[in-house]
């Protein structure tokens, strides 16, 4: 082993400065109670159905400002449902009655699911203003990067809170990484390569650190629905060929190896989406054209005119 780390032939670990870990800790700690608050909303959902309370099937958003005003009211022991369904907001789309059909057996509540209730409104509560405080906590101590962090928010599916755990988990520069394939291989979102005697066993991506893999996936499946976006022509170009999960790995990939050259090369992000792929369809034809009259073909006119709906 002694010797095989002489000859260089050892990749050591990425192991950050304390700085760093300090913002994964933070990062990575406001990412576990955001998991923890969803939680708390199934539990919630799953209590109001215990008690015949079909609420979830009228409000999109248990956790909502009119959904939060029904279930305090309904803590402090209102039993009446028509005077429940009058605190929702007039803009929520589940009409008065069918408020008070969701809310119908409330009069039927005992305090004790009252009480349960209260308690678990309390606790995400204290998650909510727990995940305000380190995300406030996040952008104080990444405040001298607050450039990077724009520039990175800046792609499409990505964010501030997305930039934020990236450049915890890289570094504001990417400096450890020479090349985008080196980072797309810490990360494992590139194509594996398991070949035996020269035949190809398996393409899977490798293990990598999980963050970032989580966190460019869902960058992925929100950069191709981005319209116009230059993710979303090449997600409908893949799609046919690879199917969903391999093209949205695929988009993946190509995030990744978008900010490396964000972090190590501090450029921003430009769109090359409809208007690029208009251009370099002109650019081809005049490439094809060019070619044709080398070859001693005769082209004449410009663009075909449109045709004539039958």
């Amino acid at each position: 082993m002694i010797k095989r780390l002489v000859a260089q032939e050892l990749v050591l670990s990425f192991v950050p400065d304390a700085e760093q870990r300090l913002w994964r800790t933070v990062t990575r700690r406001k990412y576990q109670l955001t998991r923890a608050k969803v939680g708390f909303r199934n539990q919630l959902e799953s209590l109001l159905e215990q008690g015949h309370i079909k609420l979830s099937s009228f409000v999109s958003d248990l956790l909502g400002v009119s959904a939060r005003r029904m279930l305090k009211a309904l803590t402090e022991g209102e039993t009446d449902p028509a005077a429940l369904a009058t605190l929702a907001d007039r803009r929520l789309r589940a009409t008065p009655e069918e408020l008070r059909n969701a809310l119908g057996a409330c009069a039927q509540w005992s305090d004790v699911y009252r009480r349960l209730l209260k308690m678990i409104l309390e606790e995400l509560e204290l998650l909510e203003t727990h995940i305000e405080q380190l995300e406030r906590e996040a952008l104080s101590l990444l405040q001298e990067h607050h450039e990077v962090v724009r520039r990175v928010s800046e792609v499409p599916g990505f964010g501030v809170d997305s930039a934020l755990q990236m450049i915890a988990e890289v570094g504001p520069k990417a400096a450890t990484f020479p090349t985008p394939k080196a980072l797309s291989s810490w990360v494992g979102v590139c194509p594996g390569n398991e070949e035996s005697a020269g035949e190809s066993h398996s393409t899977r991506s490798p293990n990598g650190n999980c963050h970032m893999r989580r966190l460019l996936n869902q960058a992925a499946q929100s950069a191709v629905k981005v319209k116009g976006s230059i993710f979303e022509l090449t997600f409908q170009r893949l799609l046919p060929r690879l199917g969903y999960l391999q093209a949205i790995w695929a988009i993946a990939h190509r995030l990744c190896r978008l900010l490396w050259l964000i972090l190590r090369h501090g450029v921003s992000y430009q769109e090359r989406g409809p208007a690029v792929s208009a251009k370099s369809k002109r650019m081809r034809t005049a490439r094809m054209i060019k070619e044709l009259r080398k070859l001693g073909y005769c082209v004449e006119g410009g663009p075909l005119p449109a045709a004539n709906p039958a």
